[in-house]
């Protein structure tokens, strides 16, 4: 059995757990999360804590228990704090802009990109930083990678998209010859 499943999952004040069946279901104060498991594993919920472990003896059942047990830490930190990640766009006329549902960049095409912002996300935008906020961290990683990958950073200027802590390796370039 996974290490991360042996462990029970603390519940804080005023987040309820609901299962039934192969559904799980996450209140807070932030929010509400539901996802699907399939039935490998059984979770135990009462007021204070979560148990999650294997439903019968096989690898499957194993290792979807540690997996399902990172999903609902995620899911409980989601409604209680919330996840964010932040880009930054640099080079000479890129920019960000929020257009009604959607994101509109302009990122050395000859046009501007529109990307949709997902239901239950929040982007906020402030010259050259992008703030991506929501309770459902899968759906902000998403969002957040699909973004960056639209023009991740080049190594010769760094112009681009990345994540305001990720580190860009540089290259020196072509010396002049004299």
């Amino acid at each position: 059995m996974s290490r991360i499943a042996k462990q029970p999952i603390n519940l804080p004040v005023g987040v309820t757990v609901v299962v039934r069946g192969d559904e799980f279901r996450v209140k807070g104060p932030q929010g509400e999360l539901v996802k699907r498991f399939k039935n490998d594993v059984t979770i135990v919920a009462s007021d204070k804590e979560v148990q999650v472990a294997p439903a019968h003896k096989s690898i499957t059942a194993d290792v979807l228990s540690g997996t399902y047990a990172s999903h609902l830490k995620n899911m409980i930190e989601g409604v209680t704090k919330g996840f964010e990640k932040k880009l930054v766009i640099e080079g000479v006329g890129y920019r960000y802009a929020i257009n009604g549902n959607n994101v509109k960049l302009d990122i050395g095409f000859s046009h501007s990109v529109e990307v949709p912002i997902p239901a239950g996300v929040k982007v906020v935008v402030e010259k050259s930083l992008m703030t991506i906020t929501g309770i459902d961290k899968e759906m902000v990683g998403e969002f957040s990678a699909k973004i960056r990958s639209l023009k991740k950073a080049e190594p010769y200027k760094g112009k681009g998209i990345r994540y305001i802590d990720e580190v860009v390796r540089r290259k020196q370039g072509k010396k002049a010859s004299a």
